[in-house]
């Protein structure tokens, strides 16, 4: 993690959203459950802000985000947001809409390891942020709908059009996000989109195994994979090459890579310290 940082401390306190730390694990739990977990407008810079404060963090080496209650996120609230910002001229709104993206942006950029473990009904600005996680769960209750043209919206938010081809390809996520059609667990899994489905009651237990396992890892190994993976997406074979021949140089020299070597030779499992 990156150790630099200027006066400003870490937030002691998030108000919009449950986040707690446990064994090396951030579960971030939307909280709102009688409106299926849809987000406000302070929910959304709470979620730009932590995002960029874990970088510079040593408690937590992945994180998992989920709702409490029947959904995971239902998306933008109809009257908090939507309703807001239809009485805000366009250069607030666009400052909206940055905000948005800029969530999206700190969860690929963000060095760990983001599992989105999806309890209910992931839909619209939820759907996005499911995609943007390296990881998805899905319980056998919970579904996705990138529902934006269904309230005269583009399809393409918050990086929906970016990311969701490269996972899916483009003439599946042309129809995801023009038409808006709700997709379960078998399809999502199917073609993709989803990593695994799992049972409701397992869901948690499952998300949370693989974090801890993720959180005992060699996290700067796992940072560099999703960084090039990223990055690897706009460039050509050359650029990824040489992209990848770099990093693999410098983890080479990484105490990690040392200690895997002396692992080997004393026949026993690593003891990784994401160095």
């Amino acid at each position: 993690m990156a150790p630099f940082r200027a006066s400003a401390g870490f937030t002691k306190e998030w108000k919009n959203f449950d986040y707690r730390v446990d064994d090396g694990v951030g579960v971030l739990t939307f909280d709102r459950p009688e409106r299926l977990n849809a987000l406000t407008l302070e929910i959304y810079a709470d979620l730009r802000d932590l995002l960029g404060e874990l970088p510079h963090q040593e408690e937590a080496r992945v994180l998992v985000i989920t709702g409490e209650g029947r959904g995971f996120c239902s998306g933008g609230d109809v009257d908090e947001i939507i309703g807001t910002l239809l009485e805000q001229d366009t250069h607030r709104t666009m400052e909206f809409t940055r905000m948005t993206g800029q969530v999206v942006q700190r969860m690929r950029e963000c060095p760990l390891p983001i599992i989105a473990a999806l309890n209910g009904i992931a839909a619209g600005a939820g759907a996005v942020i499911a995609l943007a996680a390296d990881f998805r769960l899905m319980a056998k209750s919970a579904s996705f709908e990138f529902l934006f043209t269904k309230v005269g919206l583009a399809g393409a938010d918050m990086g929906a059009a970016y990311l969701l081809p490269r996972l899916v390809g483009l003439g599946r996520a042309t129809g995801l996000l023009m038409l808006g059609h709700r997709i379960d667990p078998e399809e999502a899994c199917a073609i993709g989109l989803a990593t695994e489905a799992v049972e409701d009651e397992e869901l948690m237990i499952e998300a949370m195994e693989l974090a801890r396992k993720m959180a005992q890892g060699p996290a700067s190994a796992y940072a560099t994979t999703k960084l090039l993976l990223s990055r690897e997406q706009d460039v050509d074979l050359a650029s990824a090459l040489e992209l990848e021949a770099a990093a693999q140089a410098l983890l080479m020299r990484s105490e990690d890579h040392a200690e895997f070597h002396r692992a080997f030779k004393d026949k026993r499992a690593p003891k990784w310290t994401g160095r």
